[in-house]
């Protein structure tokens, strides 16, 4: 994929205005709207659940891209399914059973996505890499918007990129935590498909134009060695 996929988060939204939010979205470049899930156990903060999901689809133009930061997600994929997810993506430090839990997922027709918390390695998805549609590398501890970028992302995300191309598999690269214009170029140089941005675009002067500008960086292909 030459041209790279950009996911506003709503997380970083005035809640108070959240359909204006999502109009901007639906009116804009960007190309799915990123869904955070937090159930106040897997990450300290409660977000949204299943019918702020659903409230979204009913306005949303865009593909959602649902990521749930919550204990035993196997009990709710169906349910968020339904609210509208196609792209549902689940912890793998929350997934004992994780090729279990993405076929579930795959079941439902969503795309299925794996997320890697900042500790966690790379190498642990090799045996399931094939399996996975999208990994989500956390580029700050989930649980909170606006925490700054850890710059130990971007030879994570070599690295998966390079057990990627080995594998010869179709999976995205999906980095959220801190993305922006001062990071954007790197981490699409680096191997990155979608990039999840919240505070970079709705908290800039101008959503619209912070779209447009995350968008509009190109990436050099990166060779594998």
């Amino acid at each position: 994929m030459n041209q790279h996929l950009l996911a506003p988060s709503i997380l970083a939204a005035d809640f108070t205005k959240l359909g204006e939010a999502i109009q901007l979205v639906n009116e804009s470049e960007a190309d799915w709207i990123h869904v955070d899930i937090m159930d106040g156990r897997f990450v300290p903060n409660i977000s949204f659940g299943m019918m702020v999901t659903e409230t979204v689809k009913s306005i949303a133009e865009k593909p959602l891209d649902v990521h749930l930061m919550i204990v035993e997600p196997e009990k709710y994929i169906e349910t968020f399914r339904k609210a509208g997810a196609d792209t549902i993506t689940v912890h793998y430090e929350a997934c004992p059973h994780l090729h279990r839990t993405v076929q579930q997922i795959k079941d439902t027709g969503a795309r299925a996505g794996v997320a890697l918390n900042p500790h966690t390695p790379v190498h642990l998805l090799e045996d399931l890499i094939e399996d996975i549609d999208m990994v989500l590398i956390m580029s700050v501890n989930p649980g909170f918007g606006g925490q700054k970028f850890i710059y130990h992302s971007i030879p994570k995300i070599q690295k998966l990129k390079d057990m990627i191309t080995v594998r010869n598999t179709s999976t995205l690269i999906e980095v959220d935590g801190g993305v922006g214009l001062q990071n954007a170029e790197k981490l699409l140089q680096a191997g990155t498909d979608v990039l999840v941005a919240g505070s970079s675009v709705f908290r800039a002067k101008d959503p619209r134009q912070a779209i447009t500008q995350l968008k509009g960086i190109e990436r050099e292909p990166r060779h594998f060695v």
